[in-house]
C-alpha cells in the first residue's frame, strides 16, 4: 500500500523521535489546515513536549494554496483521515499523545480506540456512532453542507455568515472576520454526510472502540456557546467514552464557540489540555 505520509509529516515524526520526548500529535478538523495548531505547538514544545501535526490525505501545504483548489479534498473520507492519522503515529517511537478539535476530535477517539495512543484530548467532537442528540444548532450549523447531497462528493467554502454561525458567534466581529480570513478553507462534504447517517448505518466507519483496553486516559472539551458541537453532543460522548476503564473526564470552557483552538481563548483550553495530561502523568 502506498504511503500517504507527506515529507513534512515524516520530518516531524523523525524529529519527535530524536528528541526523546513525549510526542503530541496533532489533527484539525473541517474548514481548517494543520497550521491552526502552530500556537498550540509553539506552546506545547515550551511544556516539553515533540510535536507533530498531521494533514488530511490531499491537504494544500498553506491556505492560500487551499484557496487556490478549493475542490483539493472533494471526496475525502472519515477512514481515509483516521488511517492516515494510524500510519503517521506508527511513525514514532513513543505512544503519543492525540489531541483533536471538531472533526479531529472525532478521529482521535478513533484512532485511541485502535489502542495506540498513550492519552487523548478531544476538543468539541464531531459525533460517532452512539452518539444520539440531534440539537438545532448543530443542524443549522451544517445545512451548507447536508442541505444539498451533491455535496458528498464536493469541498465547501463557507460564507463569512456561516462561519460566524458555526465557528466564530463567541467572539467579536471583528475577530471573526480575521479568522475567517486567515484560517478558512474548504472542506470536504463527505465526513459530514457520514456523520449524520452514522446511527443509521451499523456498518458505518464512524464509530469509536471504547473498550480497548490500551484506549488510554481521555478528556472531552466542549466550548459553553458552540453551535456546532453544543454540550448535548459533547456529553454524549463523554457518557459512551467513559465505559472504558481507563480516566475519562469531561470540561467546558466558559464563554467560547466552536473557533476556540484559533481564537483569543485558544490557551485557556490549551491549559485545559495540559492539566489534565498532567494529572495522567503524561
Amino acid at each position: 500500500m502506498t504511503s500517504t505520509v507527506t515529507t513534512r509529516e515524516a520530518a516531524e515524526v523523525a524529529a519527535a523521535n530524536a528528541s526523546g520526548r513525549q510526542p503530541v500529535v496533532f489533527v484539525h478538523g473541517l474548514w481548517l489546515l494543520a497550521s491552526s495548531w502552530d500556537a498550540w505547538r509553539q506552546r506545547f514544545e515550551a511544556e516539553g513536549y515533540a510535536t507533530v501535526a498531521v494533514d488530511w490525505p490531499r491537504d494544500p501545504a498553506t491556505v492560500e494554496a487551499a484557496r487556490g483548489d478549493d475542490q483539493a479534498l472533494a471526496g475525502t473520507s472519515v477512514a481515509d483521515v483516521a488511517d492516515h492519522v494510524a500510519e503517521v503515529v506508527a511513525g514514532l517511537d513513543r505512544k503519543p499523545v492525540l489531541v483533536g478539535h471538531s472533526f479531529g476530535g472525532l478521529l482521535v477517539q478513533m484512532v485511541a480506540g485502535r489502542g495506540i495512543a498513550a492519552g487523548t484530548v478531544s476538543i468539541d467532537p464531531a459525533p460517532s456512532r452512539g452518539v444520539l442528540p440531534l440539537p438545532f444548532s448543530a443542524l443549522k450549523a451544517a445545512f451548507p453542507v447536508l442541505g444539498n447531497p451533491a455535496n458528498r462528493k464536493k469541498a465547501v467554502t463557507l460564507t463569512f455568515d456561516q462561519f460566524r454561525y458555526g465557528f466564530a458567534n463567541a467572539v467579536s466581529e471583528d475577530e471573526a472576520h480575521r479568522l475567517y480570513d486567515e484560517f478558512h478553507v474548504a472542506a470536504p462534504g463527505r465526513p459530514l454526510f457520514q456523520a449524520a447517517t452514522a446511527n443509521l448505518d451499523p456498518r458505518t466507519v464512524v464509530r469509536a472502540d471504547k473498550a480497548n483496553p490500551q484506549r488510554g486516559p481521555m478528556l472531552i472539551v466542549t466550548g459553553e456557546k458552540d453551535n456546532i458541537v453544543p454540550f448535548a453532543l459533547a456529553n454524549a460522548a463523554y457518557k459512551q467514552q467513559r465505559k472504558s476503564s481507563f480516566p475519562t473526564e469531561i470540561v467546558e470552557i466558559p464563554g467560547v464557540g466552536h473557533s476556540l483552538v484559533i481564537d483569543s481563548h485558544w490557551g485557556e483550553v490549551a491549559d485545559a489540555a495540559l492539566a489534565f495530561l498532567g494529572r495522567q502523568g503524561l
